[in-house]
């Protein structure tokens, strides 16, 4: 290889090297991490704490105690979570007993013999009941803040922080012995028992 070839591969070499700087903003990549601003962000396994980043550069670890109060903070995300998922099957719950409540008020048929009231020999079995506009509306604003909740925890969960994901596991934890503590083996389990991922627990 000459020396102009080789000159001109240089040149390219260093400006390939300035159009990603200016990409990712002087940031540089190293040892399976890579961060802007200072950040340091892993994309592996990792015990980070000091100069963590976490879905925005805004959300940097500058202290034990700011990280301390994040992984509360993330503590208490996931048991929000919980309680949506328990708020989502209530509804549920209070439609259904509504409508029934609402059959029971219905006045039986009558004959038109002597007017008198039929008296059924057994109860009608629930058939299942379609919410209202409005009441399908509210139903559909709970899953999608459920849902958006569940993705924030997966975001977080990707950044492989074993901190954050204790965290996570620990408000799963609390979540779920606040919230589903429950009868089990109702007649009203509802759709809304499913988990609005498949990916976030």
């Amino acid at each position: 290889m000459s020396d102009h070839d080789h000159g001109s591969m240089s040149a390219m070499t260093t400006t390939a090297s300035a159009v990603v700087a200016a990409a990712t903003g002087g940031s540089g990549m190293g040892g399976g991490g890579m961060g802007g601003s200072g950040c340091k962000i892993s994309m592996l396994w990792n015990w980070n704490t000091i100069d963590s980043c976490f879905l925005a550069s805004s959300w940097k670890i500058t202290s034990t105690a700011v990280f301390a109060g994040s992984c509360i903070g993330v503590v208490l995300l996931v048991i929000s979570l919980e309680m949506l998922r328990r708020g989502v099957k209530e509804y549920d719950r209070f439609l259904i007993n509504k409508h029934i409540k609402s059959q029971a008020a219905t006045p039986p048929p009558k004959t038109m013999a002597d007017d008198v009231p039929v008296a059924p020999a057994c109860a009608v079995p629930f058939q299942g009941y379609r919410p209202t506009v409005l009441e399908q509306a509210i139903r559909a604003l709970l899953h999608m803040t459920q849902f958006a909740v569940a993705y924030f925890v997966m975001l977080l969960a990707m950044y492989y922080n074993g901190f954050l994901i204790i965290s996570i596991f620990i408000g799963a934890f609390l979540g779920s012995f606040l919230f589903h503590w429950e009868p089990l083996g109702g007649s009203l389990q509802t759709s809304a028992a499913k988990e609005a991922t498949v990916c976030c627990g």
